[in-house]
Formats: structure tokens, sequence, C-alpha cells
């Protein structure tokens, strides 16, 4: 069937973009199903996350045509940027897991609340600011168990790191109120004892930033699960324009089926990031567009 009879030319270009987004997140979704078991696809984030721009200068012309190689480039300078920049800040991390019942609906849920801080030796570490709380009624779980999640890269594409990928320019798309350009990141080889990102981001067409990601970690094993016990894999994350400046991670979301005695329970967990605070007397770097930066 010659779908151009139906379509217009534009509507049949957008056509297709949409079904080859479709099929990337649809076979990145199919090998996570074999991992965790799990029927969950990407998920919309909840009414109270929009990714929004809220800068402090005036918005740049929209740049020009540039080879897919230059777009990866410059975002991942952000990149570095960024997670430099990210450790002059103070925010509070709220990490949950909850249980469903039967009705869909939430049955219990774990809740920890961490903080940047540094040891007497200045490493930077996670600080259990609250105490943990607890009404899950199939898990046991301890702040401690939760290290993995807090060793998961912020942002797995860093110009350190481009030369163990493989970056494929999928299309454009809109996130929210950003209009953004679409690239599948595969490794090009696993390893043991390193995991490497495998997923989708989603890059900001205007400054060429990282506004969300979704994907999984991966190694010689296979999927990498954020917790050794709970079918976490696949994350969809969201990013937060912070200061008009930096777009730091602000929400992330798995969702998974934990099979206990036989007995399927679903389970998600949620990640947030508020309360972004730059440190007193911390030096700041400028992420704003500058001359030198245009094309």
């Amino acid at each position: 069937m010659n779908l151009l009879r139906y379509f217009p030319r534009h509507e049949y270009q957008f056509f297709v973009l949409r079904v080859v987004v479709f099929l990337v997140l649809a076979a990145m979704h199919g090998a996570s199903l074999r991992a965790q078991d799990t029927a969950q696809g990407p998920m919309t984030p909840p009414p109270e996350h929009r990714v929004t721009r809220i800068g402090n200068v005036s918005e740049p012309e929209a740049p020009p045509s540039l080879p897919e190689a230059e777009i990866v480039k410059r975002f991942s300078l952000k990149e570095d940027e960024y997670i430099l920049s990210r450790t002059h800040f103070t925010y509070r991390k709220t990490i949950r897991i909850q249980e469903f019942g039967p009705d869909g609906q939430p049955a219990g849920e774990f809740v920890l609340v961490t903080q940047p801080a540094r040891d007497v030796e200045g490493k930077l570490l996670e600080k259990v600011v609250e105490r943990p709380r607890s009404t899950l009624q199939h898990l046991f779980l301890r702040s401690e168990d939760l290290e993995g999640i807090q060793r998961i890269p912020a942002f797995p594409l860093t110009s350190s790191q481009l030369a163990k990928y493989d970056l494929k320019y999928v299309g454009k798309e809109q996130v929210d109120e950003v209009d953004c350009y679409i690239f599948q990141a595969k490794p090009r080889g696993v390893e043991r004892v390193k995991a490497y990102f495998d997923g989708i981001v989603w890059v900001d067409t205007k400054y060429l930033e990282v506004v969300k990601t979704y994907g999984k970690w991966v190694n010689d094993q296979g999927d990498v699960r954020a917790m050794a016990n709970l079918p976490f894999s696949l994350f969809e994350t969201y990013r937060e324009n912070v200061e008009g400046k930096y777009w730091f991670p602000s929400y992330s979301r798995s969702d998974g089926t934990l099979n206990l005695n036989g007995e399927e329970i679903p389970v998600r967990i949620v990640v947030k990031w508020t309360d972004f605070k730059p440190v007193p007397g911390a030096p700041q770097t400028s992420a704003t567009p500058t001359s030198s930066s245009k094309p």
C-alpha cells in the first residue's frame, strides 16, 4: 500500500518518525521484559512534573542544521559541565518504593530521604536526613539496600565516554514545552566490571542539552538492576532547568513485577530531586549561551 496516497508528504514523514521511535523503545522494552518479566512501558510523568526552561537570558535563534556528530559533541560537553556543577549544589533526594495490590492501588511503600554531604576526607556521599519509613507488606528494606541507586550515573554521555558508544539520530519530538532531537545510544562493547547506558536521549534543539533519558545499564552479564533483589533496570528520567543554566535530573521512575512464592506483585520506584540550592562559597560555572558557542 502506498501511504503517500492517503497522507500529505509532511504528515507521512511525521508518521514514519513516530513509528521509528516506537520501534526503538519497543525493542529496548522487549529486552527488559526478558530480564524483568514485566509488562510496563515508558511512563508519562505525573501532573506536577513538566519540562520547562526558565532561562535568565533571551532565547537564542535556533541553530542551523548541524551534523549529527556536532550535536553529540556539544551536548556531551554540556554534560561535562553539569556533572561538575551539580557537586556545587545541595538538594533533597527522595526515593520511594511502592508495592501495589490486586486493585492497582498502592498497598505499601518505603521512603528514604537523603542529601549530598562530604566525609572527613572530602569525599562526596549521600547522607540520610530523615529516618526511613516503611509500610511494605512483602519486602523488608534498609537504607543500605538502596546504595545501588546512588551509584547510577546521572550523566551517562559525557565527552570522555563518547568513544564507547554508537549514537544514532532518530528524529525530533517535543518533550512538554521543549523541542528535542532524539538519539539512540548503544554501547560498542560491554565489560564485567563496568556498566554502560543503553537507551534514548532527548536533546534540546536550541541549546543542545539533554533534557530526558530513557534506558538501562548493561554489562556482559546483561541488564544491571539498580537493586539486586528488585526488578528495576529500565528508567525514564526527566531533568529540571536549574537557575536557568543547568539541566539536572529531577524525576526518575521504573516499574516492574516481583515474583514472591508464585505471587506476582507490581512494584515501582520513583526518585525525586528537589530544592536545588548552591553550596555557599562554591564556585559556579556558566552554562548560559555565549557568542563564542554559536556555530
